[in-house]
């Protein structure tokens, strides 16, 4: 599936997106319904499959050895998420990122709780050399991946987005196509160019799974437009706008979940355009 979405140039090289980029992205993805192939946390399998069809993509759990690799040769695009890197899972993952960099199939890596536990920190160093389209994380993530941290506490982040700039600079540096970085503000860089973005709510971190989806939604982005930084950028605003949505109607973590399933759905360009707040 080629990619074709893009944004305008200046003097040669892209400009940050803007709201209409983003929501070019999120009509192709509904569009096209690209094939994400997903090696992720057990824990979120359901989730994040129910997202990816929210979203309009084509889920497939293909984590086991001998069917990752032919499978990330003809998916869209493939995540791989070190939630749970049961020995399987990480000999599958490295199957299928060998199949996906030697197909051109655009593939995320999301380095869960790297850092402090050392099986997942070792393959999520080597994985990172392997040039993903993009790593996604949050900020003690993005900094234990880039070796300047020992991680956060569990899954959740000691730093903030920004104070992980210069370590996401440094993993494009080593061949990372972009690097988003989770928190109250996100922030995505390619190494030449910086966005930060603002929405969404704190129910977000109250919902297991969250963070994972949003990483396979970058993934179905990422099969649509050959800019990764808009992949990640237009990912994280369309989790963000639809969990503004969802939240006047919820009474708690659960029914913000499902409503937030139901607002990936149906929310449109113009709902999305409304909520958009790149800087």
């Amino acid at each position: 599936m080629s990619a074709h979405v893009r944004v305008p140039e200046q003097a040669g090289v892209p400009a940050v997106p803007d709201t209409d980029a983003v929501v070019a992205v999120v009509e192709a993805v509904r569009l096209r319904a690209p094939l994400v192939q997903c090696i992720t946390n057990s824990v979120v399998t359901g989730f994040t499959a129910n997202v990816l069809l929210a979203a309009g993509a084509a889920p497939a759990m293909v984590d086991i050895t001998g069917e990752a690799g032919p499978f990330a040769a003809v998916a869209s695009a493939l995540l791989v998420n070190l939630g749970t890197p049961t020995p399987e899972q990480r000999a599958a993952a490295v199957e299928a990122v060998t199949a996906a960099t030697d197909a051109g199939t655009p593939w995320v890596l999301d380095p869960v709780a790297v850092g402090a536990l050392p099986i997942r920190t070792s393959l999520a160093k080597d994985l990172a050399a392997r040039r993903p389209t993009v790593v996604r994380g949050n900020a003690s993530e993005i900094i234990a991946l880039a070796g300047d941290g020992a991680g956060g506490r569990g899954v959740d982040s000691t730093s903030t987005a920004g104070e992980a700039l210069p370590a996401a600079r440094s993993l494009v540096t080593a061949g990372v196509g972009a690097v988003a970085v989770s928190g109250e503000r996100d922030v995505v860089t390619d190494g030449s160019r910086v966005a930060t973005l603002t929405g969404g709510d704190p129910l977000l971190t109250r919902v297991t799974g969250t963070g994972c989806a949003l990483g396979a939604l970058v993934a179905a982005c990422a099969a649509v437009t050959d800019d990764a930084l808009l992949a990640a950028l237009t990912a994280s605003a369309w989790i963000g706008a639809a969990a503004e949505i969802a939240v006047p109607a919820a009474h708690g973590p659960g029914s913000f979940a499902v409503g937030l399933i139901d607002a990936l759905a149906t929310l449109d360009g113009t709902a999305l355009a409304d909520r958009v707040r790149i800087s």
